[in-house]
């Protein structure tokens, strides 16, 4: 036994690592403690820096001690002249490149470093942008680094072009880089931005002289066609070089997408009879911020203006009630102007001699909503790529991202051409990916949608008929303000969504043959006369409480619903809605 070393037990040493972790507490809670007095105190000297400069090199994830930091730096700064603060602040940068080797994702240690360089008397931006390009090279997804890259080149004015070239060569060493497509993705708007055409806006009930020119089109990060195209042979090397990897797929994705529209009033919309203006805008915003003035017949007018339903503050649909008279006789011709002042754009709108209704608005085929016009050289480019996934599709039959991919250039080159191939498509994938078939249902039905209301204003008709199509939620209601009538049957519809109540033309409803539990979305419209909801899920009176706010409510029909079964259902319905004279039970 003599000569050879004696083996700790495990007992041993954990007791001797559980003895020096008490040491190193009691050393890190005494200075903590003494930090903390000497912030209460008021204290901003170097002793107190050192001390929070012990705490946060052991753990740089104290925010208190940072902000403790900045007010000892801040209060430096007064009593240094600026070459003394300049060796402090360089100091700090020192000290924080230590602490991001404890933890390269540290929150506090980033953002502290982004507050130094911005108060550094002469900053070194490129020694920034070496330190990102460094953190990059070891860990290519750290968000917190990009994120600090961004500002970096911001504040130092790196070129555009040159901050492309630098994603190229992440890209080219690792496809699987998601931040680098990101990051290209904000670029390339900036580097190559594309210019469209404004659309042309159309009305109805009027001559086609009384809509005043709509304000330019701007299509925000939009690419231009020619870089397009470069870009989609550098994704397809991507992804065939390996199909699952969903970063290449995200960006493709992105690559296919519709531009942000502008913040514009698509659409303006007067009753005669209601006396009424309705107004649909390009996204939700909040009208009773003061943002929107009416104008008859050269005439501010004092009206309130009220979302479509309680539910919404901000909505793209809001309407308003004209006085009483201002517009009910039949025989005046009125001119009416609806001015959004926050975004400085307006529409206009004529309501001639002997017209009960009228409106201005763009289509979202004027406005390439849907889908966009597409040059020769792009379509050909986005046929060739619609082989080539096909090919790569029969390689990997299975695979996913392939399967919505080809969906999505189908979409691009012909909505209503590929609509049947689609179908198809959405069914394999709901079998591929059996947990997100929820969500390709409801992505399908969005684009059932879309289609449809195409079709629609092709017809150039307000009649939305989208029955038997397994539809599984509701979207893009806003443009179907003018739509009279609408048949949804046949689906597998829960609710009529608040978002319902933008339909303020409505008529008729048809919703048979689905699941609907929930009317919410039936509120305050106007014109509806008719609503047929056989063979659903209304199981109580209260369902139907939102269809007494319909003043015109005429016809319901309710057979095939477990509310039917209620007792006095029949007496109970005609207190709660006196004005339906066709109760079909």
């Amino acid at each position: 036994m003599h000569g050879r070393v004696k083996v700790k037990t495990t007992a041993q040493q954990e007791e001797e690592k559980r003895k020096e972790r008490e040491k190193k507490l009691k050393v890190y809670v005494a200075a903590r403690d003494a930090c903390f007095s000497k912030r209460k105190d008021g204290v901003f000297d170097d002793e107190a820096l050192q001390l929070t400069q012990q705490l946060l090199s052991a753990n740089p994830d104290f925010a208190t001690l940072w902000n403790y930091r900045r007010e000892i730096l801040t209060h430096l700064e007064t009593v240094k002249d600026e070459d003394e603060a300049q060796k402090i602040y360089e100091a700090e940068l020192s000290f924080l490149e230590s602490c991001l080797k404890v933890n390269p994702k540290s929150y506090g240690s980033w953002h502290h470093r982004g507050w130094v360089s911005a108060r550094l008397p002469r900053s070194n931006w490129a020694r920034e942008l070496s330190l990102c390009d460094r953190c990059l090279s070891l860990d290519d997804r750290n968000f917190h680094c990009w994120d600090y890259r961004r500002m970096v080149v911001k504040m130092s004015s790196v070129p555009v072009k040159q901050e492309l070239e630098f994603t190229d060569r992440l890209i080219g060493s690792n496809f699987s880089n998601y931040s680098s497509w990101h990051y290209r993705s904000t670029l390339l708007p900036l580097l190559h931005p594309g210019s469209p055409e404004p659309p042309p806006s159309r009305c109805g009930g009027d001559p086609p002289h009384s809509c005043s020119p709509p304000s330019p089109q701007t299509h925000f990060h939009r690419v231009c066609e020619e870089q397009l195209l470069k870009e989609y042979e550098l994704v397809q090397n991507a992804f065939f070089t390996d199909p699952n990897d969903q970063s290449a797929w995200f960006y493709y994705r992105w690559l296919l997408g519709r531009a942000e529209r502008e913040e514009m009033i698509s659409c303006a919309y007067v009753s005669r009879e209601q006396e009424r203006v309705a107004v649909t805008f390009s996204r939700p915003v909040n009208a009773q911020s003061g943002s929107l003035l009416l104008v008859l017949d050269g005439q501010p007018q004092r009206v309130e203006w009220r979302s479509v339903h309680p539910h919404f503050k901000h909505s793209p649909v809001w309407i308003s009630d004209l006085p009483p008279g201002t517009i009910s006789d039949i025989a005046n011709e009125h001119n009416l102007t609806v001015h959004w002042t926050e975004k400085h754009t307006h529409r206009d709108c004529a309501l001639y001699t002997g017209r009960s209704e009228s409106w201005c608005r763009d289509t979202a085929t004027d406005l390439e909503l849907f889908r966009s016009e597409l040059s020769v050289e792009k379509t050909s480019v986005l046929q060739s790529e619609l082989q080539s996934v096909n090919q790569l599709q029969e390689l990997e039959p299975l695979n996913k991202w392939c399967l919505l991919t080809i969906i999505l250039l189908m979409r691009a080159l012909d909505p209503l051409g590929y609509e049947k191939e689609t179908l198809a498509h959405f069914q394999t994938l709901k079998e591929v990916d059996s947990m997100r078939s929820a969500y390709y249902s409801d992505l399908c039905s969005k684009f059932m949608i879309e289609n449809t209301i195409l079709k629609m204003e092709y017809a150039e008709v307000r009649v939305f008929s989208i029955s038997d199509r397994n539809l599984t939620t509701l979207c893009h209601l806003d443009q179907l303000l003018l739509v009279t009538h609408i048949n949804l049957s046949s689906n597998q519809l829960r609710r009529l969504p608040p978002q319902f109540a933008m339909l303020q033309c409505l008529e008729v409803v048809e919703a048979d043959n689905n699941s609907i539990e929930n009317l919410e979305g039936v509120y305050h419209l106007p014109k509806l006369e008719e609503v047929s909801l056989k063979n659903n899920k209304i199981s109580t009176l209260a369902d139907l409480q939102p269809l007494a706010s319909c003043p015109k409510l005429r016809r319901l029909d309710l057979r095939g619903n477990p509310v039917t079964q209620t007792a006095n259902v029949e007496s109970e319905l005609a207190e709660l809605l006196p004005s339906v004279a066709d109760l079909l039970l």
